[in-house]
């Protein structure tokens, strides 16, 4: 037996004033909605979203009490509820009022007053409550697991999530109650169900069927969403129901967040979420004085690829800077420079910033509370945006439409190029780990788009200031002695009542491959093209190569010979950089070599990819950037852009100065200007010169009368 449902109503009433079988449709204003919240949490916000959207009469019991009646994990509880209610239920004299009391924190509506209470009004008309057989050995209620004779199918077992009813029925229930708010409701309603004459008098019945309610725990298997007409149901398939109230009881509160993202109507297909447009905070219109103050925390925990980038486009970020403060925590020796860089030409432009450098040896999880602490300390701080230094911050607009949605915890939707890896998970599994929510790939790519009720987030997320002060002032929201420090503060945020929302409605970024990241060179992010192909190309490709194919942005200077952009400026100054760095540039004029099995038939002074290892990723270039450009160029022929010879030459007045008459060991070549010196010979930075090698085109190199001139050069096909 998977749970229990339970309803109280009057069906063979002998108490109530009125006749159940006579009675027509009961008037939806006879309905009052009775929930006991004692916190405004997420959860509860979330019912109150609910209600409204159907219209429910709502009255909320305990706001601003202490809550002493326990918590669902921990049996025996609930006895405040009991006393809340009854003392409510003495100022209700209308004899036909309809009371339906429910939980708030882990429940849904689904459906309006109507049918509700027609499902109330007709042959089923009862009372709901929620029990598992699993409790029985928490409890150690024997009775709570005895079965009920009169009860031969569906549900059997009665709980105390919620019940409807008369209210006359209700207070002849309630009237023995006695306890304290510590007790057992669940004790106290099953020793009412139990006793015939009891059950009989007050007419208690089970909603065996889940007609009115639907308890999530032990049943999630019977439970799917009905999609239809622009809305969303939750049905039960065992019993082909469609409940009314959904209650996540016992362990299956991230089930009731997951339906909340969908139900009721908070999201529709043709609109998006209407959650996405509630009680938004808009920025526009502010000046910049007005903005919230936002505490930036930055992490940088490993060697990370382009972090020279990320403080780029940290500069873009469309906010007054002069509103945001920056806690820097950086563990690297190797990223000190990039840190120190930026800092020497923009931390004056911050309202403050402040930085823990390797040298202080503070490990990530205090640097974590410390920049936590560095907003919930700051009496004018709004807003704390933790971004680890691997994300990439692609939409300038990012900041300014997180707060403007207006959640105590919001996060970008993240991925990484070419995996399904994103930095939400859309549900847990029995340990707590990663599984896939039945919507995680549409979401993931872009066919649901709005604002998700998640498990966990990582990487990147805003939070509110007073959330943190309040819900999540712990000091040790990252620790743990099982769990990771990210998994550590998703859960201890989950447990908190705190919703964790992502956003997929705007593209926001991407996180960067971190797991080959060598930091042995001069610049490492020149390797990343395997890894991050997508920042390379953005670092380190012209941003008018897209043409060469699509517009034909391409000359041709003489018969057969083809020049277009492919670099950046950025790559041709790494790569001479890289070059010199290295430093072995070979003897000179006239010298013979052999560099894996290719010959240079006019030697110069140069230095080959093999020789800094960038072998591998150069052949990855010519295949991605040159080889379509041949293929297009010269028809008919194709090339996996093998070679033999590739290298960076370098001519100087006094070293090299210029190359004799020659034909090159290829099918085609290659040359890349790195950089332009003297008037004499203008060549593009960053501009390729394909042309054939070894039959045709007998070229030379030009003598260079002033600076140094750098070329790539590339014998593609030998």
């Amino acid at each position: 037996m998977r749970g229990v449902l339970v309803i109280l109503a009057c069906l063979f009433a002998s108490f109530s004033p009125l006749d159940c079988n006579q009675q027509g449709s009961i008037p939806e204003g006879d309905l009052l909605v009775l929930t006991v919240a004692t916190q405004e949490t997420d959860g509860f916000r979330r019912f109150l979203r609910s209600a409204k959207h159907f219209n429910y009469t709502i009255k909320v019991l305990g706001r601003g009490e202490t809550w002493r009646g326990g918590d669902y994990m921990s049996p025996p509880g609930g006895g405040q509820k009991v006393r809340l209610l009854k003392s409510a239920l003495e100022d209700i004299q209308d004899e036909n009022r309809v009371i339906l009391l429910v939980d708030s924190y882990d429940v849904i509506l689904s459906s309006g007053p109507r049918e509700l209470l027609k499902k109330f009004h007709s042959q089923h008309l009862k009372w709901i409550k929620t029990f598992h057989q699993k409790l029985c050995c928490i409890y150690n209620y024997t009775l709570f697991c005895r079965l009920h004779p009169h009860v031969r199918e569906g549900k059997r077992f009665l709980g105390a999530g919620g019940f409807i009813g008369y209210a006359p029925n209700l207070k002849q229930m309630l009237s023995d109650w006695s306890g304290a708010d510590s007790d057992s409701d669940q004790l106290f309603f099953t020793k009412l169900y139990i006793n015939p004459e009891k059950r009989k008098s007050i007419n208690i019945t089970l909603d065996n069927k889940c007609r009115l309610f639907q308890n999530l725990h032990g049943a999630l298997d019977e439970v799917v969403l009905k999609f239809e007409d622009g809305r969303v149901r939750a049905r039960n398939v065992l019993y082909n129901t469609l409940p009314v109230i959904i209650h996540g009881n016992g362990p299956t509160k991230l089930q009731i967040n997951y339906l909340g993202n969908y139900i009721p109507h908070l999201w529709m297909f043709e609109t998006g979420c209407t959650l996405c447009n509630e009680g938004l905070r808009p920025l526009s219109g502010l000046q910049e004085s007005e903005y919230p103050v936002v505490v930036i925390g930055i992490f940088i925990q490993q060697p990370t690829p382009f972090v020279t980038v990320f403080f780029e486009r940290l500069l873009n970020l469309k906010y007054p800077k002069n509103r945001l403060r920056l806690f820097i925590y950086n563990q690297e020796l190797h990223h000190e420079p990039h840190i120190r860089t930026f800092l020497e030409y923009h931390e004056s432009e911050y309202q403050g910033v402040k930085l823990i450098g390797p040298e202080e040896d503070i490990d990530p999880v205090t640097s974590r509370n410390i920049g936590f602490d560095m907003c919930r300390d700051d009496i004018d701080c709004e807003y704390f945006f933790s971004i680890d230094v691997d994300v990439v911050l692609k939409n300038e607009d990012m900041l300014r439409i997180l707060i403007e949605l207006n959640k105590p915890f919001i996060a970008p939707m993240m991925t990484k190029p070419g995996r399904l890896w994103t930095n939400f998970w859309g549900a847990l599994s029995a340990d707590g780990y990663y599984a896939r929510s039945e919507d995680y790939m549409d979401i993931v790519k872009g066919r649901r788009m709005g604002l998700w009720n998640v498990p966990y987030v990582s990487h990147i997320f805003l939070i509110k200031a007073d959330t943190l002060r309040t819900d999540l002032k712990d000091p040790d929201l990252f620790e743990s002695a099982t769990l990771d420090p990210d998994m550590a503060f998703c859960s201890k945020v989950r447990n908190k009542g705190v919703f964790m929302f992502v956003t997929n409605m705007h593209t926001f970024g991407r996180v960067l491959s971190t797991e080959n990241y060598q930091t042995n060179h001069l610049h490492n992010d020149l390797w990343q093209i395997f890894e991050n192909p997508v920042e390379w190309e953005e670092r380190y490709i012209h941003e008018n190569y897209s043409k060469v194919l699509r517009d034909g942005l391409i000359e041709m200077p003489c018969p057969d010979v083809y020049w277009f952009p492919v670099f950046t400026d950025v790559a041709c100054k790494h790569l001479i950089e890289e070059m010199e760095h290295f430093g072995q540039w070979s003897g000179g004029r006239n010298v013979d070599k052999r560099i894996l099995g290719g010959y240079e038939n006019v030697p110069t002074v140069d230095i080959h990819m093999n020789q800094v290892g960038y072998d591998k990723e150069w052949q990855k270039f010519l295949l991605d950037y040159a080889a379509p450009v041949t293929e297009k160029m010269y028809p008919g022929y194709y090339t996996t852009a093998q070679f033999d010879l590739a290298f960076v030459v370098r001519y100087k007045p006094d070293e090299q100065p210029a190359l004799r008459p020659h034909h090159d060991a290829s099918t085609f070549t290659i040359n890349i200007a790195l950089n332009q010196v003297g008037i004499d010979y203008q060549l593009r930075r960053g501009w390729a010169l394909l042309h054939p090698g070894r039959l045709t085109h007998y070229h030379e190199g030009l003598p260079t009368v002033e600076g140094v001139r750098y070329i790539s050069v590339s014998f593609v096909d030998p």
